[in-house]
């Protein structure tokens, strides 16, 4: 199943269980207007829910990955109509937060410009794939504005030294210094997603609930202290007995 109309601004394709879902707006970089937000948003959910799919790959169409807020949507609003730039805060918090939240895992497969929100993308998923073209950073601060809706997720990634140089720099990185800094687990020649789809193929051979746990797990871990940690950890070994039942 592959969707290529023209005007559609997130494209799905199923490889077996592995559906690729690509952000369609490449004349733009894939710059995140409101309509993109909400239908890659959509389209992750969909994924998530969805029986067949086991693991998705995050793509961005043409030679960059995401340019980050289309800034140019709200350029005319006046004082009136603020109530639209709240929403389109809340919805780029949901897509910036889905990817950690869905049961099946996310590789991103990044190439040429990943930026501001579009590092923001990248980063969220749960392992990024690079092409040796990418450009990484947060330039926000060089525009007077600031990336507070993706910071969190640069901090959790780097620490809070590492991301003040990057956001208070606003320097764009290449892949080597990326996979150095541990923002990137592979770096590729040319087109990323041939090694996204290896990563997605393994990890749609596992048992989903297995998966599913494993992931959640993690992330559940990273927030809490060490004893606390452990006893979830310990909850979740006592279930793993019921992953080999098909009828558990």
């Amino acid at each position: 199943m592959f969707d290529v109309s023209e005007d559609k601004l997130v494209l799905t394709e199923d490889r077996g269980p592995v559906r690729i879902v690509t952000m369609n707006r490449p004349d733009k970089l894939n710059a995140l207007n409101t309509a993109l937000t909400q239908g890659l948003l959509d389209a992750l959910l969909e994924a998530d829910a969805a029986p067949e799919v086991r693991s998705v790959i995050l793509a961005g169409a043409g030679r960059g990955f995401c340019a980050g807020a289309d800034l140019s949507e709200f350029k005319h609003l006046t004082p009136a109509q603020s109530g639209a730039v709240e929403a389109r805060a809340d919805l780029t918090c949901r897509v910036q937060m889905v990817m950690q939240k869905m049961a099946k895992p996310v590789v991103s497969a990044v190439q040429g410009a990943a930026v501001g929100g579009g590092a923001g993308l990248a980063i969220g998923c749960d392992m990024v794939v690079a092409s040796t073209s990418l450009k990484f950073g947060y330039p926000e601060l060089k525009h007077s504005i600031v990336p507070a809706l993706v910071l969190t997720g640069l901090v959790r990634a780097l620490g809070r030294k590492q991301a003040f140089e990057m956001i208070s720099l606003g320097r764009l990185i290449g892949a080597d210094e990326a996979l150095s800094l541990g923002l990137v687990n592979r770096v590729v020649e040319g087109d990323p997603l041939p090694a996204a789809l290896e990563i997605a193929n393994a990890w749609a051979a596992y048992e989903p609930r297995a998966m599913r746990a494993a992931k959640s797990l993690l992330y559940r871990v990273e927030e809490l202290p060490t004893e606390a940690a452990m006893l979830v950890g310990r909850d979740v070994n006592a279930l793993m007995r019921s992953f080999r039942d098909p009828e558990a």
